[in-house]
């Protein structure tokens, strides 16, 4: 059977499809045309992410009241993808140019704007890759990166929209997600990549060259062997917790992945929750909400405030 964690890299790991979710949470985007019109992919492409998410469960196309057409729509398994969602929006927000195209994050109840910090739910305390370790069985590695998949590289929204091009570079495919979560786990030296990974050296230097592009790891001597996540590597955490944790969820009956992650402080194995940093509240998702980042003027139309419901 598939390992689990393989299965939601392959599918969640794309930059079109995650456009495709943000638009059903956002716009609430249900017809293929809304999608069609907003992303400018293909439409073979774009008929192919929404069978693969209705295949993975994330989606259900059902009927147009009153019309011979189908709509689509988020699933319980799909409405779960929310937190793997505002952990992209929170990464995009604060590391890379495109903050200024993306709705600011709001908690309804305190009001308090701007990203959430991550925690585990089983203590309550707030958590950062310094606070965890990662449990890992070699072979589980083996099922994460063998396989063939589509690229992440596929057509992304249009018109102004922010796209996930930045993000790719770590999510993106399978060894590019494993080398970044082997680094999330404490692994610097190349030969320890290469061992865990048993891949070429010409592919791995490859993709920490890529990383170390991107300013996800950097190397701090010239010529050395050793390679270290930045500040903007280590914010990934949250992504990587929640696609984890998501990947459990939709696949309770395969086969454990060999993969996961401990809270050091209470050495529970991590089950990863939001809360906001105004009010200290842990967030569901019918407690937030996004919104455009500039406030409007006292002679303009109301903010459209859009849930997460």
């Amino acid at each position: 059977m598939k390992n689990s964690v393989a299965a939601t890299f392959d599918l969640l790991g794309d930059r079109l499809t995650l456009t495709i979710l943000r638009l059903a949470f956002v716009d609430h985007a249900r017809r293929f045309t809304q999608w069609a019109d907003r992303t400018a992919a293909p439409p073979a492409v774009l008929t192919a992410r929404l069978a693969a998410l209705v295949d993975a469960g994330v989606m259900e196309r059902v009927p147009r009241p009153g019309a011979d057409r189908y709509e689509y729509r988020l699933t319980e398994l799909g409405l779960a993808t929310w937190e793997i969602l505002v952990c992209v929006w929170s990464w995009q927000r604060e590391w890379t140019a495109e903050w200024a195209l993306l709705p600011e994050f709001t908690h309804t109840e305190c009001g308090h704007r701007g990203p959430p910090t991550v925690m585990c739910r089983g203590c309550g305390r707030d958590v950062t890759t310094h606070d965890t370790e990662v449990e890992l069985d070699r072979d589980a590695l083996w099922h994460l990166t063998s396989g063939r998949r589509r690229s992440g590289r596929t057509a992304g929204p249009a018109r102004g929209d922010a796209r996930f091009d930045e993000i790719m570079e770590a999510i993106g495919d399978r060894w590019s997600a494993a080398v970044t979560g082997l680094a999330l786990a404490g692994v610097r030296r190349f030969s320890d990549f290469r061992a865990a990974l048993n891949m070429s050296p010409t592919t791995l230097t490859e993709r920490l060259t890529r990383l170390v592009e991107a300013g996800i790891l950097h190397r701090p001597e010239a010529g050395g062997r050793d390679y270290r996540l930045t500040p903007r590597g280590r914010a990934l955490f949250g992504v990587f917790a929640f696609l984890l944790a998501w990947s459990n969820r939709a696949h309770p009956r395969t086969p454990e992945p060999g993969l996961l992650i401990r809270h050091k402080e209470c050495g529970a194995v991590l089950v990863p929750a939001l809360r906001c940093r105004g009010c200290e509240a842990v967030l569901g998702r019918r407690d937030v909400r996004f919104e455009p980042l500039s406030a409007p003027a006292l002679d303009s139309p109301p903010v459209r405030r859009v849930s997460l419901h």
